[in-house]
């Protein structure tokens, strides 16, 4: 009998396999089913390529989150360059650093008008990581639609015990705008606060103990930004 000849033609098992990794790497680390999968995610109709990822991604994603002046001053020098498309093809592509860096820069562009995708993206959760950027940028635009999303979130995720997404952050959110706001939308997610929260967090009973002082500095930053620009802009 002749040798056999090796197939190198890649199974169905390392298809799933490299998917697997694929999904891993963007974010997708939990599969699960909840009642926002009717709402549609705003996605890329081509992927982003290399040289896009290298000028708009790689630079900024692990940064967003900064308040120093070097910072600051890079992004008031970068804005006038973010453009729409910019915002759009990070906000459309499936991973996290792209999708925060999306909402980051409409944020600093003070464009409204991304609240509804980064507030699907937020309530889907298809990718972990982001949600933090994502509640920091809705807070900062203390829009009643971007602030409905922040409680349909504690509405449904407080209550999915073995999802340990971004519930904090969200918490956090919503407690920094009822302080600005003046209101107390809070108030009724205090008690599944307190049972989601036993054993994952210090003082889990007590939700005065979630801050606001590190959201604050991180929303000032990017009321920053925008006043620096516009100073510039008209001088």
């Amino acid at each position: 009998m002749g040798e056999k000849v090796k197939d190198n033609n890649p199974t169905m098992e390392d298809d799933r396999l490299n998917e697997t990794i694929k999904l891993h790497s963007a974010g997708a680390t939990v599969r699960h089913n909840s009642p926002f999968e009717e709402l549609e995610s705003y996605k890329n109709e081509i992927e982003i390529d290399q040289s896009f990822r290298e000028e708009w991604v790689i630079p900024f994603y692990f940064e967003l989150h900064r308040n120093d002046e070097e910072w600051v001053n890079r992004i008031v020098e970068l804005r006038p360059k973010i453009s729409d498309e910019v915002i759009h093809k990070n906000l459309g592509d499936f991973n996290w650093r792209t999708r925060s860096t999306g909402a980051f820069f409409a944020a600093v562009k003070d464009k409204k008008e991304y609240i509804e995708i980064i507030g699907t993206h937020l309530l889907k959760s298809e990718v972990c990581y982001a949600g933090r950027t994502y509640a920091k940028v809705l807070a900062y635009f203390n829009d009643e639609k971007g602030n409905e999303y922040l409680e349909r979130y504690l509405e449904y995720y407080l209550k999915r015990k073995d999802l340990y997404f971004d519930q904090g952050n969200i918490f956090q959110a919503v407690k920094y705008l009822d302080k600005i706001n003046g209101t107390n939308k809070l108030d009724r997610f205090v008690d599944d606060w307190k049972e989601f929260s036993k054993g994952k967090f210090q003082n889990e009973d007590n939700d005065d103990e979630m801050e606001t002082d590190d959201l604050k500095k991180q929303i000032d930053t990017i009321e920053k930004i925008i006043n620096t620009a516009a100073y510039k802009t008209s001088r």
